[in-house]
C-alpha cells in the first residue's frame, strides 16, 4: 500500500495487489495513508508456498483487472 501510495504521489498510476487474508489490513493501511477509496487486488491465500509456476497462475488470473483498474 505504501509504495502505491507514493507512486500515485508521483503521478506513476498503481495499484495495490494483496492475498485476500490482508485485505482488510490493506484497507486501514491505505485509509492511513489518506487513500479512502482505494480497493485492493485481492488475489487467494498463499502465495509464499507456490511454485513458480503456480505464481504465474495466479499473475495470469489477475492481469485483466489489473489493466482495468490502471486505464480507468
Amino acid at each position: 500500500m505504501h509504495d502505491g501510495s507514493v507512486l500515485e504521489e508521483r503521478g506513476v498510476p498503481s495499484i495495490a495487489i494483496c492475498s485476500e487474508v490482508f485485505f482488510s489490513a490493506g484497507k486501514v493501511q491505505a485509509r492511513v495513508l489518506g487513500y479512502n477509496d482505494l480497493e485492493p487486488l485481492t488475489v487467494a491465500h498463499p502465495i509464499q508456498s507456490l511454485t513458480p509456476k503456480q505464481i504465474q497462475e495466479r499473475a495470469d488470473s489477475v492481469v485483466d483487472k489489473i489493466i482495468e483498474s490502471l486505464t480507468k
